[in-house]
């Protein structure tokens, strides 16, 4: 029998895509098409509103005989979607032992965290499995709070000083590391600290996740292997919104890591916003920079939860609302510029090509939503772009030059 040709894509989708993940992918499509058969009828029942003919049951719902075809189409929809579910529920057993499963791939995870950042909102409302929980991470693995004894095991060694490290949208604690640099490992050597990784689905609203991140910082406190006397928090872009959030919810509810926090850092942080937001090109120039996302750049005009917090840099829930720097807490920004030197207007306003300066310096016209930083508590990067930020030398030195204790005689 002859050997099917090589056929390059499917090797790749092999190599990164696990056989459970069919039935999640099975769902999806399932979800996806109910949902565009609804915006049909919605549709439908607009025109028949327009030409003066009868309503249907509901505003964008038919009746009669049509909305009889589509309930047909819903019901054969959802009984295709059941069967695809029972007969991979039999399948999978005989070819996805999950005990046996490699470690996840660069490409599976960036793809995962890319398409929690575009509708991890929607994947959770719907329990897909693919939909992302927010986990803290040691060394590429996740920490395990439910265990004192195994987290204690997995943390050996571990400093009194916590570095904890949040991501950006449609990323993963996996891609602090760019460029064969990672801030996190650079930290921690450098300070003889302990590094621990966010990974959340950037997804859902900001006050969500900010709120989750609090309650696993609370236990992580509680259990660590020794005394702490200091945590730093690290937010690149979106994560630095989520540790604002994080902070809040933590003082709100009077948790006992929160005195612990003496520094907070801003890395591109958003906070007013995003302009180039409403066209798609902030998501778009996120996914494009990795070929494992690329393809999802054909989505970006869809709207996660987060993504719609992004706009304006909404950190609560709810009506937009000032929310100042945590007190007590010594904070740091840093921002970029494509322009090669400071004064260049266009260039201010475009920042690091997703955030404006402006926006990551926390600037605003309206007292109420303007950060109050120390002086010389920010930092502004030029011929720099958003995602350079994690791989900068200039931001690398900077950050130690802040977090780094003065001398004794100090």
């Amino acid at each position: 029998m002859t050997q099917p040709p090589p056929n390059p894509t499917r090797d790749a989708l092999l190599r990164h895509v696990r056989p459970s993940d069919l039935k999640a992918a099975a769902q999806l499509v399932s979800h996806a098409t109910t949902g565009a058969i609804g915006i049909a009828e919605s549709v439908h029942q607009s025109v028949r509103d327009r030409l003066g003919l009868p309503a249907g049951i509901a505003p964008d719902r038919a009746g009669g005989l049509t909305g009889q075809i589509y309930q047909g189409i819903r019901g054969v929809t959802q009984l295709v979607g059941h069967g695809l579910d029972g007969a991979l529920a039999l399948l999978l057993p005989m070819v996805d032992d999950p005990t046996r499963q490699p470690d996840p791939s660069p490409g599976r995870e960036a793809v995962l965290a890319a398409l929690n950042g575009v509708m991890g909102d929607r994947l959770q409302a719907i329990d897909n499995p693919l939909a992302q929980t927010l986990e803290l991470r040691h060394q590429g693995r996740r920490l395990p709070l439910e265990s004192t004894a195994l987290l204690h095991d997995r943390l050996a060694g571990a400093s009194s000083h916590l570095i904890v490290l949040v991501h950006g949208l449609c990323m993963n604690d996996t891609q602090w590391r760019r460029n064969g640099h990672d801030h996190g490992e650079f930290l921690a050597q450098a300070l003889g600290a302990t590094t621990v990784y966010v990974r959340y689905n950037s997804g859902l609203h900001i006050a969500a996740n900010g709120r989750e991140l609090a309650r696993q910082l609370e236990w992580l406190a509680a259990q660590w292997p020794v005394p702490l006397q200091s945590i730093t928090l690290i937010g690149h872009s979106m994560g630095g919104l989520v540790a604002r959030a994080a902070c809040e919810a933590a003082r709100a509810a009077a948790h006992r890591w929160r005195p612990l926090l003496r520094h907070l850092v801003f890395l591109g942080t958003p906070h007013h916003g995003a302009p180039l937001e409403r066209a798609g090109q902030w998501l778009n120039g996120l996914l494009a920079a990795t070929p494992f996302t690329a393809p999802f750049t054909r989505l970006g005009q869809l709207r996660s939860a987060g993504i719609t917090d992004l706009h304006q840099g909404r950190v609560r829930e709810g009506a937009h609302e000032p929310l100042p720097l945590p007190e007590g807490v010594a904070c740091f920004a840093v921002a970029a510029a494509l322009a090669p030197r400071r004064g260049l207007l266009a260039d201010r306003l475009t920042g690091d090509g997703l955030v404006p300066l402006r926006s990551a310096l926390g600037q605003h016209d309206d007292r109420r939503f303007r950060l109050v930083f120390a002086r010389d508590s920010q930092r502004t990067v030029y011929r720099t772009g958003h995602l350079e930020l994690l791989s900068s030398p200039v931001v690398a030195r900077q950050l130690l030059a802040w977090l780094e204790p003065p001398p004794p005689d100090a």
